[in-house]
């Protein structure tokens, strides 16, 4: 045996050294290069010529919360409605990239905004796409917003509307954007209603609005949307118990989904039920008699009556003049909670409230401070400006 280690059979060879899994010039070349900010006028050029790049960045925009995004997000949104015939004078302060004024290029207000709504697992992602291909094919543009639930621990969101939706996402008649609502439905509500007018400004005549479908969403997607459409499951156990009254009251349509095989005769006994039901409500202040329906999803059974039942709708709100007087009514909504959300956001941004805050939160966790005078007491402080 030799004591020499470079004749040894043990000996460990220097290798070489093993690249990192992250590419860190590359994540710094990231960090460092800034997008281009576009201007007012690059922002309309590009959503009315369609461009669906264009279109996301502006989306993005609105949802961002900087204060320098939210202020020009305000002005891309007021040039767009200032285009639109029927949403009041033309606003000719802003000239397109091109030098055309927004009043030349201006959209009429066609668009038909769609709410769907039902209990996880009905089949929504499904019924959207099925819907939503049926319309493209016979030559529709369709913009789905999709209010994706966020964890109120991470804050993350699923965002997976596009994964479930594998043929529409693909559409080119199609826009799908799931927006996270972040546990603010209010905020959420704002901003959607925001890329609702930039996807009709963008050519889309038909909008789904998609719920997460629990608890107050239903509210808050009913008060931007012309027509809301409720999807529900039959063979669930007791179908007028599985949901509150105040959702049937805001159904323009009951649809049961998966009406196929060993469960479509449960799906017309659901449908019975639900329209003896529905005529214990009083009558809607549009004259709209809500319709029941069967579909499924899956077979693309049902959904030309659905369809049928929307343009239905549509046509009578607008003989009625209900479906302008609906829309005003959304747009004072629309400036209510705007004020709402500013004085929220004001009075949490002050500097005298934000530097006390995390003491006073502290204190009410630990059941040191009465919440309801700690809240009074620092109302008081704004107001009073000490």
């Amino acid at each position: 045996m030799t004591n020499d280690p470079l004749k040894s059979a043990l000996n460990v060879m220097e290798g070489v050294d093993t690249p990192g899994q992250i590419n860190t010039e590359l994540v710094r070349k990231l960090r460092t290069r800034k997008k281009k900010q576009l201007s007012v006028a690059e922002y309309l050029d590009g959503i009315y010529s369609g461009n669906r790049t264009v279109l996301s960045r502006a989306i993005t925009l609105v949802e961002s919360s900087l204060p320098g995004d939210q202020e020009l997000a305000q002005e891309v949104i007021a040039a767009c409605m200032a285009g639109r015939k029927g949403d009041g004078p033309t606003d000719k302060r802003h000239l397109s990239a091109t030098g055309h004024r927004v009043s030349d290029i201006s959209h009429p207000v066609t668009s038909i905004r769609v709410g769907i709504t039902g209990v996880p697992g009905v089949g929504k992602s499904t019924f959207i796409e099925a819907l939503g291909t049926l319309l493209t094919s016979r030559g529709h543009k369709l913009a789905v917003l999709a209010i994706d639930p966020s964890s109120t621990r991470s804050k993350g969101s699923i965002l997976g509307d596009k994964t479930r939706m594998e043929d529409l996402s693909v559409d080119p008649n199609a826009f799908i954007r799931p927006s996270p609502s972040a546990g603010s439905l209010g905020g959420v509500a704002r901003k959607t209603r925001e890329t609702i007018i930039l996807c009709e400004t963008a050519g889309f005549d038909v909008i789904f609005v998609e719920t997460v479908g629990v608890g107050q969403s239903e509210t808050t997607v009913h008060g931007m949307v012309d027509f809301f459409l409720l999807l529900m499951l039959a063979g669930a156990g007791d179908e007028l118990q599985g949901i509150k009254r105040g959702i049937i009251e805001m159904a323009d349509a009951i649809v049961i989904n998966k009406a196929d095989g060993d469960n479509l005769n449960k799906a017309k006994a659901a449908k019975n039920e639900y329209a003896h039901a529905l005529h214990l409500f009083p009558p809607s202040e549009s004259g709209w008699i809500p319709v029941v329906d069967i579909c499924s999803a899956r077979t693309k059974m049902g959904l030309e009556p659905v369809w049928k039942t929307i343009m239905d709708h549509h046509e009578t709100t607008h003989r009625h003049g209900y479906f302008q007087r609906h829309r005003r009514e959304q747009n004072l909504q629309v400036f209510y909670e705007t004020i709402e959300e500013g004085l929220k956001h004001h009075f949490l941004s002050g500097k005298d409230i934000a530097q006390p805050l995390e003491k006073i939160e502290q204190e009410i966790r630990a059941g040191l401070r009465n919440p309801y005078l700690a809240a009074h007491e620092l109302l008081q402080k704004f107001f009073n400006g000490k």
